[in-house]
Formats: C-alpha cells, structure tokens, sequence
C-alpha cells in the first residue's frame, strides 16, 4: 500500500489545505479497505448520493459518498461499534480481540501505510520548541531520551523542550517498568516525566518550580524548568483537565496549556514527539489545539527505537488491536480537527 500523508502542518496552512488532508486521508484506500473488512460496504450513505471525486467511485452503501463531515461522524460510529476495545479504560485495559491471519494481516498493512508504524525522522534542523507528549511510564522514558538524542546531535531549538504529562496516578505494572530500567519516580506520569528528565539530560534538579494544589489532580497543575548544560530548557508542565468534573487531563489539554506558558508566534516551528501509533491523532490534535489558533507549525514524529540511547528501553509490539484502536483516535481527531476549520 501506498503511505498515506497526514494534514498539512505548515505554519500557515490555510484552512482549505488542512481539510483537503483530512478527506485524503480518511478516503485513502487503506482506511476504506478496512472499512470494507469490518463489513462497512454495507453501510448507509453519509451524505448527498453525488460522490466526492477526492474519494473516488462509490460502491453501493459507500460511507465515503456523501461530505467530508458525514464521512467523519459515520467513521466515528463504526469505528466505536468495531475497533473500540478500551470502552472508557487506559489503553493498557484494552481487551485484545482474536483475528484472523487474513484481517490482521490487512490491519498491520493498513496502519503502516497511515503512519502509525515507521518512525521518520524530523525534517528540519531548527525548531522554535521542541515538545514531547507523556503517556505510560516507559513511553515516558522513551520520548524524553529521544528528544535529548536530537538535541545532542544537532537539533536546534530556540526556545524550549516543552515534556507535556498529567497527575495521572502510574499503575503497578508502570511501576515495575521503571524499577526494572532502573529508575527511581514518584506515584504519577509527571513523576516519570521528571525522573526521564533526570536521567536523560543529566540533570539533578529543576532551577524553576510553580503550580497549584487544587486539592484534586483533575484541577491542580505544575510546572518545572530545568536548565541542562548545552541545551536548552527542559520545562515539565501537568496540566489541568479541561473537564476536571468527567476526565483527567488528555493531550489536548496539556497542549493548550503549555501555550498558554510559551510565547508562540506565528510562523514558529514545533516539533511533537511522541510514539509512531499516535503520530496520526496527536499531530491532529497539535493542528487543532496549536496550528489553527496560533499560526505555528506543527510537525509529529515517532520515536525511533532502534537508536542505541533506547535500545535498553525497547517499544513494545503493538497487536492489530491495538492499532485499529489508535486508527479510531485518528478519526475521531481528523473529525474534531475538520470541525474546528470548517466549522462543521
């Protein structure tokens, strides 16, 4: 299958281009085969019966025929009746389901040709901000040695090396993961995110610390700065759920709110670091959270794993069920992102 690219980043993309990458992806062939797996060719028409020619020829029942916006709120239903295997759990309590070789075949084929598998490398050699995006406590570890790999070998960065995380309480198996790399960290993913800091960038301490204790996690945030030698400024920052009464802080939180504390411009360069399985939905939520309200540009890459600074913390192999769940994640961002610049 052909790599299917992701919404334009650029500083400056106008909105028209951005949902142009959104229809090009979610219409791409391997998201429709996908689709055709999971029985969606019979589903009803998302829209007007004339085809959107960016989706190609319909077949009867297509999904795609209608407009973008219908597209993306029928992808969402299918998706949550057919690749939604949390049910409102951390991703980790996910149950597995049982494929056959055929469709996890077509499944890993697919989620590499939308670029949740191979890492790439950044583009450029200057960023305005470097920001890596927390998760479980090993990715944690993975993503902060990884953004200090890119500082040392050459990476410009101009402004700082924002690590975005939350209170977050770690699990007993996170635990064992970081007793079992060696590293000392507290009771939550921002205690990860420090303690990757620590051990990544050689540092022993924050120079800067400010915060609330709102007395509940949901609502409290912190932020601490430390300042390695020859590099740039490593701030820590956990936010505040943006619906402290429903849910802890997601990534769309912190990235709001980590630009609520850096003066973006526009034009500015930022760099996301994260997992290749999350590059589609969390370069969505950059473009909708960041790109679009502040004119910078967003570019999303993967960890590389197999870099000798990670070669001790190795990425886990992820099963095609866990793939088709982050592939839902992207259609549910794609379906906020094309919402916010197309106001559907």
């Amino acid at each position: 299958m052909r790599d299917v690219p992701l919404p334009d980043g650029a500083a400056g993309a106008p909105p028209a281009r951005i949902v142009d990458g959104v229809r090009a992806w979610v219409c791409s062939p391997p998201l429709r085969d996908l689709v055709a797996r999971f029985g969606g060719g019979d589903a009803p028409r998302g829209g007007p019966s004339s085809a959107d020619p960016s989706c190609g020829d319909p077949f009867p029942g297509d999904p795609f025929s209608g407009d973008l916006a219908a597209a993306l709120a029928w992808l969402d239903d299918f998706s949550a009746r057919h690749w939604d295997f949390r049910g409102g759990r951390e991703r980790p309590e996910a149950v597995e389901p049982a494929f056959d070789p055929r469709t996890a075949g077509l499944v890993l084929a697919a989620a590499s040709a939308l670029g949740l598998v191979r890492p790439v490398p950044p583009a450029r050699r200057a960023y305005a901000h470097l920001v890596v995006l927390g998760g479980l406590a090993h990715a944690c570890l993975r993503r902060v040695a990884y953004a200090a790999h890119l500082v040392r070998s050459g990476t410009a960065v101009a402004g700082e090396v924002a690590v975005l995380g939350s209170f977050r309480p770690l699990s007993v198996a996170e635990r064992q993961a970081l007793a079992g790399a060696g590293v000392v960290a507290g009771d939550t993913e921002v205690d990860a995110l420090d303690a990757a800091v620590r051990l990544a960038f050689g540092v022993a301490g924050p120079a800067e610390e400010d915060g609330v204790d709102a007395g509940h996690p949901h609502r409290s945030w912190s932020s601490r700065t430390w300042r390695p030698a020859g590099s740039p400024p490593v701030r820590v920052l956990a936010a505040p759920s943006g619906e402290p009464g429903r849910r802890r802080a997601h990534t769309a939180d912190t990235q709001r709110f980590w630009a609520e504390h850096v003066r973006l411009s526009p034009g500015d360069p930022v760099l996301m670091v994260t997992a290749p399985a999350y590059v589609p939905f969390q370069h969505c939520d950059a473009l909708r959270t960041l790109a679009v309200p502040y004119g910078c540009g967003i570019e999303t890459v993967g960890v590389d794993p197999a870099l000798p600074d990670l070669v001790r913390l190795p990425e886990p192999t992820l099963t095609p069920g866990r793939y088709l769940q982050e592939i839902r994640s992207a259609i549910r961002s794609m379906r906020a992102l094309h919402a916010a610049v197309a106001g559907g």
